[in-house]
């Protein structure tokens, strides 16, 4: 392929770039999971509440995510998309990096903004570079790919995770030279942002794919003109980026408590879980979603332009029996056999739901539109989820022990409206897609 190129009769470069943009999405949800199975040294160290806790977690890191997603993605639209996803992944690593520094809650906090904005660059570029490289018949099955990150990066930090608060057990502080005292939970930052910065060096083998469909020389749409186009298709759009935010509120809230949940409900150390629980979602998840991402693609050539809707639903479906399972389990074997349900169907969707964004919008709308869909999905998703857990536990109930009913009613909570609003978007999201390939 040159390096202006056009798309490649063989997909072998188009797979390889979809590798290293992957491994990119596992340093994201690397450092951004690694919270999840840390609860206990961090809250220990800090004397904060599972409230401030979730903040970490979810909304600090959220915010700024989502909102500097939009104009990042309007440079994805119009410039290189592979020197933003470089620049992305220098400024998260470093962030990560600086969390191992944190003293204080409020240092802690300001760091995991400035991971948000880093990883912020990364999704609606690569989705765009994604969409480009394959035809349309393989754009769920690549993005699923790719997305499979969130899954590889989630398992490998609560493995580290687990290693590292058992660690921090036997062997107390680290003296490091000009860094001082350092605590275990802060060396695995460290590490963390010192890996992505040289996995940034990856990206010299990556070449910007031309851009389909576009006019040479055009540049991309002001943002209020894609917004008007949007809002012109909002039953379509809005179903779309709400459906899926609301499955995302169930998968960010609830992931980011199983390990408290094993430990508290069922007396599991943090090293039990992490091993569990990570090869669970390294297997069980990426399965899942590769499997979604292939359902949504036949789905998709027999003519069902709403395939990655069908998977979401799907997928309400069977993570509502296995979630309500696992949360009322008798104890931890059970409930950890159990889980294995909700962790495949939970991951299904998270590739077609993408790759149905590329198929309803002009090729200078997708970075823009990608960065709308993510800024729902993690101010809902993780914004919102972990911390409603929370404040269940900490307001509703008041007792530590009655985690999993928080679980419960805030996983059937989203799911029920997930669905619902999925299978009301059905008819319009066809109507969307028609109307521009009739175009």
């Amino acid at each position: 392929m040159s390096q202006t190129g056009e798309r490649p009769a063989s997909l072998a470069y188009p797979w390889f770039v979809v590798a290293i943009l992957m491994v990119a999405y596992v340093f994201s949800f690397v450092d951004r999971q690694i919270l999840n199975l840390l609860v206990g040294p961090i809250r220990a160290d800090l004397g904060i509440s599972d409230t401030q806790m979730s903040l970490l977690m979810g909304f600090s890191f959220a915010i700024f995510y989502t909102i500097l997603g939009i104009p990042l993605a309007r440079i994805a639209d119009a410039k290189s998309r592979r020197g933003l996803i470089v620049a992305g992944i220098v400024v998260w690593s470093a962030m990560t990096a600086l969390c191992g520094l944190a003293k204080h809650y409020w240092q802690l906090l300001l760091f995991r903004i400035g991971v948000g904005v880093g990883e912020a660059a990364l999704s609606p570029a690569a989705y765009s570079m994604i969409a480009d490289y394959f035809p349309p018949e393989r754009r769920s099955t690549a993005m699923s790919v790719y997305s499979m990150g969130i899954f590889l990066g989630s398992g490998i930090a609560f493995l580290v995770g687990g290693l590292v608060v058992q660690y921090s057990v036997a062997q107390g502080t680290v003296l490091l030279p000009l860094l001082g005292e350092i605590r275990p939970w802060q060396m695995v930052f460290l590490i963390l942002g010192a890996s992505g910065i040289v996995f940034s060096f990856a990206f010299l083998l990556v070449r910007e794919p031309k851009r389909q469909g576009v006019v040479d020389g055009q540049d991309s749409l002001p943002f209020s003109e894609v917004v008007s186009y949007l809002w012109a298709n909002r039953r379509a759009v809005l179903s779309h980026n709400v459906g899926f935010a609301m499955m995302a509120m169930c998968s960010y809230g609830t992931t980011a408590w199983i390990p408290t949940y094993f430990i508290r409900s069922h007396g599991w150390t943090a090293a039990e879980i992490g091993v569990v629980l990570g090869l669970q979602v390294v297997v069980f998840a990426c399965a899942g979603i590769i499997i979604g991402g292939r359902i949504a693609d036949r789905w998709t050539r027999q003519g069902r332009s709403d395939a990655a809707m069908r998977v979401g639903v799907l997928s309400g479906i069977v993570t509502m029996i296995g979630g309500a399972t696992y949360l009322l389990a008798p104890n931890g074997t059970v409930a950890a056999v159990a889980l294995v349900v909700p962790v495949f169907a939970l991951a299904m969707p998270f590739g077609a739901a993408p790759a149905a964004l590329q198929e309803i919008v002009p090729n200078r709308m997708r970075g823009q539109t990608t960065a709308v869909y993510l800024f729902m999905t993690n101010m809902i998703g993780l914004g919102i989820g972990p911390t409603a857990i929370a404040v269940f536990t900490d307001y509703v109930f008041s007792d530590d022990s009655m985690l999993r009913w928080s679980m419960l009613i805030v996983a059937s909570i989203s799911l029920t409206g997930s669905m619902a609003i999925l299978l009301s978007g059905m008819k319009p999201y066809r109507a969307m897609h028609a109307r521009l390939h009739a175009g």
